[in-house]
C-alpha cells in the first residue's frame, strides 16, 4: 500500500518537472522528494521518470500512472483536509476578483456562504491584474488571462465575450451598423491597456465563424471597464465590454447591445486555485459554492455573447 507522501511527491514532481520545485511546493527537501519517488518506483517495480542532470521527464509508464491516480489523489487530499479541519471550514479566505465581475456576480453570494460557513473570514481583493496565487498567498482567484503554471488548477465558469453596447438615448435617431465595420461611424468609448499603453482593438466574430475588425473611434479613452460602462450609460458613445460587466444594464434595458450576432472572444472566466498537498477546506467549499452558484443561475449561458440571449437586441436598419 503506497503512502500519500510517495504519491504526492510523484504527482508534484511530474507537474513541476523538477524534484526541487516539487519539494518547495510540498515543504520538503529535494532529497526527501527524490527518496519518496524512488520508493514508489521500487514498490511498483516500474521506472516512472527519465532522470538526467538537466531534466526530469515522465516515462510512458509514468505518464499512464499519473493520469490514473491524479483525480483519486485530489479526492483523498480533500477528504484528509476536511477531517483535519474538524469538519468545519475555517480561516482567512484570500481571493482575488475583477472589480465589476466580483461585485456584480460573486459578492452577492457571500451572505449565504458566510451563513453556511461562519468560521471563514473573507479577505477579498478587487483588482484587474492576474495575481501569483502561490507567491502572493491567495487561496483562489477569479478572472482570465492567468498563467497556468504547474500546480495551478483552472475551472471554467463562463466565457469572456466582448459585445458592443450603448445607451438607448445615444442610439436614438442614429442609423445602426449592420456589421462591426459600421462601428467606425459612431463615437467610441475605448480602453487603454495598462500594460502596453495602447488602445485595445478587437476583432469580432458571428455565430457562423465570420470575423471582422471592430474599428471604434477613440472619441473617449479610459483605462477601466467600470468607467467605460458608466460613460456608455451617460450616452457618450459605444463601448466594447465583457458581458459580465454590463449584464445587469442589458437585462434592465439601461444599455442596448448593438450587433447582437457579433462578439469578440477574450477567452474564459475561470476560478483558479493551487493544487496543494492538502487543499484547505475553506478553499474547497468556496470553489464548490461558486461553481454551484454559476450553474444554478445559468451564468455561463447568460454571459455568452455568442448566444445573444443576455441582451435586448436591436435590429439593424
Amino acid at each position: 500500500m503506497e503512502t500519500l507522501a510517495n504519491l504526492e511527491s510523484f504527482v508534484r514532481s511530474a507537474e513541476a518537472g523538477s524534484f526541487s520545485e516539487a519539494a518547495r511546493r510540498l515543504s520538503l527537501t529535494p532529497a526527501a522528494v527524490s527518496r519518496n519517488v524512488a520508493m514508489l518506483e521500487r514498490n511498483l517495480d516500474v521506472r516512472l521518470f527519465h532522470r538526467s542532470t538537466r531534466s526530469l521527464t515522465l516515462t510512458e509508464a509514468g505518464e499512464a500512472f499519473r493520469l490514473q491516480i491524479t483525480d483519486h489523489l485530489l479526492g483523498l487530499q480533500a477528504a484528509i483536509a476536511a477531517a483535519t479541519d474538524g469538519g468545519e471550514p475555517a480561516g482567512v479566505l484570500k481571493v482575488s476578483l475583477p472589480p465589476l465581475l466580483g461585485t456584480t456576480h460573486v459578492l452577492p453570494l457571500l451572505p449565504a456562504f458566510l451563513a453556511r460557513y461562519p468560521r471563514i473570514r473573507p479577505d477579498w481583493h478587487f483588482e484587474t491584474r492576474p495575481v501569483d496565487l502561490i507567491a502572493e498567498g491567495y487561496d483562489a482567484a477569479i478572472g482570465g488571462g492567468f498563467d497556468l503554471t504547474p500546480g495551478i488548477i483552472a475551472r471554467t465558469l463562463a466565457p469572456a465575450h466582448i459585445v458592443a453596447v450603448a445607451s438607448p438615448a445615444y442610439l436614438a435617431g442614429r442609423p445602426l451598423p449592420a456589421d462591426p465595420g459600421g462601428l467606425v461611424g459612431l463615437d467610441g468609448i475605448v480602453m487603454r491597456a495598462p500594460r502596453t499603453g495602447r488602445v485595445r482593438q478587437w476583432t469580432m466574430r458571428d455565430v457562423a465563424g465570420n470575423e471582422m475588425a471592430a474599428p471604434l473611434r477613440d472619441t473617449l479613452v479610459l483605462n477601466e471597464p467600470a468607467a467605460m460602462r458608466d460613460a456608455a450609460l451617460l450616452g457618450l458613445g459605444v463601448a466594447l465590454l465583457a458581458v459580465p460587466d454590463v449584464l445587469p444594464e442589458l437585462e434592465a434595458g439601461r444599455l442596448v447591445r448593438l450587433l447582437p450576432r457579433w462578439y469578440a472572444d477574450a477567452g474564459a472566466i475561470s476560478l483558479y486555485y493551487a493544487s496543494r498537498a492538502l487543499l484547505p477546506a475553506k478553499t474547497r467549499v468556496f470553489v464548490e459554492w461558486v461553481m454551484d452558484a454559476f450553474k444554478a443561475q445559468h451564468l455561463a449561458e447568460r454571459l455568452a455573447g455568442s448566444l445573444g440571449a443576455s441582451s435586448r437586441k436591436v435590429s439593424s436598419r
